[in-house]
């Protein structure tokens, strides 16, 4: 999410407020998600984009979400809802869980086990940590990517990836060196750069060169419109999409698309609305 979006509620306090009481794992170990098919990277949808609806709704709202296309789903909060009841609804809809924003506590220490099995759960195998404080501190960076690493391991042998997703303030400095490339550029290629294309415009990045920089880390990547008002789409605003494409159709190894977008007045016209422009560029 950017932290400058008009929306009166932020990711952090979103996770918080729908995360804490929401991890109920179901006992048992469901198989990991349906390979896509065909050739085409598949597109998802960020749920935060449509969140008040998944709040209300969250079985219309996935029903609404299917209809639309997508045919997967990255969740940021639970509702309430078990793994079990979550694989449920998922498979009632025909829809993938192609990602978790899961909380930086939820991937440390004891909490990392029941985080593993709920994914399990649910058929989700990347955790994708949407946010830690901004920090000046290099040596917090490179302690930050340490501890992936060592995530990252431990997260292997149930085939999932540790990942970290992009805010403005990753992209600022410190002695020269982006807080983003600290990281980055000290974690090992298991480690999953979720690159927010609209997020990393916001911090003064090109995401294409971004995306140059790390080949073969993008495996899931947030298409977000930049520039172009509240309520453009995708190839309605400034992020130069074809070498977007380009790249992660070659060199990025992406797994998924996933769409997000924060600021229309309306939703789920909004994902439909850009849904419809990946179509007219080919991508779905």
């Amino acid at each position: 999410m950017n932290r400058s979006s008009s929306s009166s509620v932020t990711r952090r306090d979103f996770l918080a407020a729908v995360g804490a009481g929401g991890v109920t794992l179901s006992l048992g170990v469901a198989p990991l998600a349906r390979a896509a098919s065909g050739s085409k990277i598949p597109v998802g949808l960020q749920l935060y984009s449509v969140r008040e609806q998944c709040k209300t709704d969250l079985p219309g709202t996935l029903a609404a979400v299917s209809k639309i296309g997508y045919r997967g789903v990255e969740f940021a909060g639970y509702h309430g809802r078990d793994a079990k009841e979550l694989r449920n609804l998922l498979d009632d809809n025909g829809l993938v869980a192609c990602g978790t924003h899961t909380p930086y506590e939820s991937v440390q220490g004891d909490k990392l086990k029941e985080t593993v099995e709920f994914n399990l759960t649910i058929g989700n195998k990347f955790l994708i940590v949407p946010w830690m404080n901004e920090s000046k501190s290099k040596q917090e960076w490179l302690d930050r990517a340490k501890l992936f690493n060592d995530i990252a391991d431990k997260v292997k042998a149930d085939g999932m990836w540790v990942g970290y997703h992009a805010h403005a303030h990753d992209f600022k400095e410190i002695d020269g060196v982006s807080a983003w490339d600290l990281f980055f550029g000290n974690t090992k290629a298991e480690v999953v750069m979720q690159l927010d294309t609209g997020n990393c415009w916001a911090g003064g990045a090109d995401p294409v060169a971004v995306l140059k920089k790390y080949p073969g880390r993008a495996h899931t990547i947030h298409l977000k419109p930049h520039g172009g008002g509240p309520e453009a789409v995708i190839g309605e605003d400034k992020v130069d999409w074809k070498e977007v494409f380009a790249f992660c159709e070659s060199k990025g190894k992406t797994q998924w698309y996933i769409v997000e977008h924060e600021t229309g007045k309306d939703p789920l016209d909004a994902v439909k609305r850009n849904y419809e422009a990946l179509k007219k560029l080919g991508k779905v």
